[in-house]
């Protein structure tokens, strides 16, 4: 079974992430807001870093439920900063209080983040072609759209390659190799 170069010669933990999640569509709101969560705190880190921290993230903000997060006051913020089971950068943390508020203010006005965020691709996944690995991009025009668009709405760690990160792993775009069994 071969799979894109990225995941062959990795651990279990990434080689499951591949086989069962990566580039799936995903049309669910808390998942949607987990990822990115997940892709903000991987700024500059491995995602292997993060896959490990994944049910800490889990534990240490509610199931990613953004209505009890915005609740966070200074002194659960203080010790999500001591939590060993996330990764504890400041900057990372606030954000993703501060995200959760902007995600509940699109849910408000589209309905439902996941009718936000599909729009872009008008409603599909962009299925892409690539044989080799370094043909993937790090970020694209439309990655730079929705990157300028979230961070116009108030949200932080939403870069262009975040996002371009945020939008292969919930199957926005199909990034995987043509020799991949993942390949649609």
């Amino acid at each position: 079974m071969e799979r894109c170069d990225w995941a062959a010669n990795s651990d279990v933990l990434n080689k499951d992430y591949h086989d069962l999640e990566w580039g799936t569509p995903v049309h669910d709101d808390t998942k949607l807001f987990e990822f990115l969560v997940l892709e903000g705190a991987q700024a500059g880190l491995s995602w292997s870093t993060i896959l490990k921290k994944r049910e800490g993230y889990r534990k240490a903000f509610d199931g990613f439920d953004c209505k009890k997060i915005i609740l966070y006051d200074e002194k659960k913020l203080q010790d999500l900063m001591l939590n060993p089971d996330i990764v504890r950068n400041r900057l990372k943390i606030l954000s993703v209080k501060r995200n959760a508020e902007v995600f509940i203010d699109i849910q408000k006005e589209f309905g439902t983040f996941d009718k936000y965020i599909w729009n872009f691709s008008g409603g599909k996944p962009i299925v892409n072609h690539f044989t080799l690995l370094k043909e993937i991009p790090a970020k694209t025009d439309l990655s730079d759209k929705i990157s300028a668009d979230l961070k116009r709405r108030g949200m932080n760690f939403v870069g262009s390659t975040i996002i371009y990160a945020f939008m292969q792993a919930v199957g926005i775009v199909d990034d995987h190799q043509e020799k991949c069994f993942r390949k649609r």
